[in-house]
């Protein structure tokens, strides 16, 4: 039976899908990426995005599926890791991308040649829309 979504997983779908917009705000980690061209499958386990990712910019966010669409990492974690992780002062265990993996609450495959090369890039990159994500879901 398939689980139908919930307040955190529409929430978490919208804040993903603000990314390249929160991105445009912030010039240095655009900068911090500009050696950065890969295609990846972000987000929620059962929502992520393509993401096409040319000079540090966020160029492409398409949500999945797309059949036979490349990528060459995915990073994907559930609905509620995302909501603990974008919490203003996240828990220990919740505060880190690596660490929501050795939790079991995300996975990391593919390709990681690119995503351990820009780690900062991609922790900054997905921690952005911790400014806003407590305000939109209280």
């Amino acid at each position: 039976m398939t689980r139908l979504p919930d307040a955190t997983d529409d929430a978490v779908t919208t804040a993903f899908a603000g990314l390249p917009a929160l991105l445009d705000r912030a010039p240095s980690l655009v900068s911090r990426g500009r050696l950065l061209d890969c295609d990846c499958l972000i987000g929620a386990m059962a929502r992520p995005f393509h993401a096409a990712i040319r000079n540090g910019r966020i160029v492409e966010l398409v949500p999945s599926p797309i059949l036979m669409r490349s990528w060459r990492f995915a990073y994907r974690a559930t609905p509620q890791a995302w909501a603990a992780y974008w919490q203003a002062e996240p828990t220990p265990g919740w505060h880190d991308l690596l660490a929501l993996t050795k939790r079991g609450e995300a996975v990391l495959e593919g390709d990681l040649y690119p995503f351990m090369t820009h780690l900062q890039y991609f922790k900054d990159l997905l921690a952005l829309p911790r400014q806003h994500f407590a305000a939109a879901v209280s």
